[in-house]
C-alpha cells in the first residue's frame, strides 16, 4: 500500500491532477465505503486515437469489478494482497489487480471514461491519497500516467502523474455520499397480447457517450413463442439485443441474430452481464432520474410502448445499486 498511498498534500495535489490528461472523476472516498472509480481519457496522443487503457488497482482498493465497454475488449488480472481484507461479504486475500479495456478507437478530440467498482479497505487513514496509475496505449505512441509523488514531493513537480482520490471522514463527504441520486417511479407492468413488460430502464451515458444499454424483464403467459427483435429510444439511431459472456477471463460481447426469443411460460430479464439492449448513435445522454419514452418491437406483438427510467452510470439495477453490492 505504501506504493500508492502518502499523506494527503493539500488541495494542490487534486488541482494538479484536474489538469492531467488521465484522471478520477471521483476525488474522495471513505474507508470501507464502496469507491466507483471513473478513470476520465481527455485526449488521444499528438491527434491519434486511444485504443487500449489500463488501470493498475492499487493495494487497499478490494474486489475490484470493471464495468464493460461496447466496442472494446474487457480483460482482468488477479493477484493476491499483500494483506487479508474484511470485506462486504466476508474477507479476501486475493482480488482483481489490473484491468485493460482495449481494440477500441477513441479519437483524439472526444472523451470517454473507463469504470471500476471497489471497496475502499478500512486501514486507510483520512488524509491519505490513493493513486491508480493509468497507462494509456494509441494507435501510435501511448501515456504512462504511472508517477507517484515521493514523501514531501509536490505533485506539480511530476510530469505524469497518476490520478489521485483522498481519503475522508464519512462526515467530509457530504451530500454527494449521503444522499444518492432519486430514482424515478418504477413503470406499471405493459401488456402487449401475452406479453408482460416490466421494468424496462437504462443506465446513464456521459456526454459524448456513443451507446448506451437497456434491460427489461418479459414474460410470456400465453402458449406461443415470440421473438424480441429490436428496440428504440428517441436519442438513439438504432437499438438491437446483444449477449455478454466470459471467454478465458475475456468480457465479449455480441448481438443476438434474429432477436430473442420468449417460449410460452417463460420470463426472460435482460441485465448486466447478460442480454441487454445496445442502443447506438446516440445523439443525446440519458441522465440519472430521468423517464424517457421508447418502443420494444416483437414478431408477433408489435411496436409496444414502453418507458425507460433510467438509473446511474454503472447501476446493476433500476434502483441504482451497483453490481459489487449484490
Amino acid at each position: 500500500m505504501k506504493t500508492f498511498v502518502s499523506a494527503a498534500l493539500g488541495l494542490g495535489l487534486l488541482a494538479s491532477a484536474a489538469q492531467a490528461h488521465a484522471v478520477l472523476e471521483r476525488k474522495q472516498a471513505s474507508p470501507g465505503a464502496s469507491y466507483r472509480g471513473v478513470v476520465q481519457i481527455m485526449h488521444g496522443c499528438s491527434g491519434k486515437p486511444t485504443t487500449r487503457v489500463s488501470v493498475t488497482i492499487p493495494e487497499g482498493l478490494i474486489g475490484a469489478k470493471p464495468m464493460p465497454k461496447p466496442g472494446w475488449t474487457l480483460a482482468t488480472t488477479r493477484g493476491a494482497y499483500a494483506k487479508t481484507y474484511t470485506t462486504h461479504h466476508g474477507t479476501a486475500s486475493e482480488g482483481v489487480t489490473a484491468i485493460t479495456w482495449s481494440g477500441g478507437s477513441l479519437p483524439d478530440d472526444e472523451i470517454d471514461e473507463f469504470t471500476f467498482l471497489a471497496q475502499v479497505a478500512d486501514t486507510f487513514e483520512p488524509g491519505a491519497t490513493v493513486y491508480v496509475p493509468v497507462q494509456q496505449d494509441c494507435s501510435e505512441g501511448g501515456y504512462s500516467w504511472t508517477e507517484v509523488p515521493k514523501p514531501g514531493q509536490d505533485a506539480h513537480d511530476l510530469k505524469a502523474a497518476a490520478p489521485a482520490f483522498r481519503i475522508v471522514q464519512v462526515a467530509q463527504m457530504g451530500g454527494a455520499m449521503a444522499a444518492p441520486a432519486a430514482s424515478p417511479a418504477a413503470s406499471a407492468p405493459v401488456k402487449a397480447g401475452d406479453l408482460t413488460i416490466e421494468t424496462p430502464w437504462l443506465r446513464a451515458t456521459p456526454n459524448g457517450a456513443k451507446v448506451a444499454g437497456g434491460y427489461v424483464r418479459i414474460t410470456n403467459t400465453g402458449s406461443t413463442p415470440d421473438t424480441l427483435t429490436g428496440a428504440a429510444v428517441p436519442f438513439a439511431k438504432s437499438g438491437d439485443i446483444h449477449s455478454m459472456s466470459m471467454d478465458g477471463g475475456v468480457m465479449k460481447m455480441a448481438p443476438v441474430s434474429g432477436g430473442l426469443t420468449i417460449k410460452p411460460g417463460e420470463t426472460v430479464e435482460l441485465k448486466p452481464g447478460g442480454y441487454h439492449l445496445m442502443f447506438e448513435g446516440l445523439t443525446g445522454a440519458p441522465k440519472a432520474g430521468e423517464s424517457v419514452s421508447g418502443t420494444l418491437t416483437f414478431q408477433r406483438a408489435g411496436s409496444v410502448p414502453v418507458t425507460f427510467s433510467v438509473a446511474p452510470i454503472g447501476a446493476a439495477s433500476p434502483g441504482g445499486q451497483h453490481q459489487h453490492q449484490h
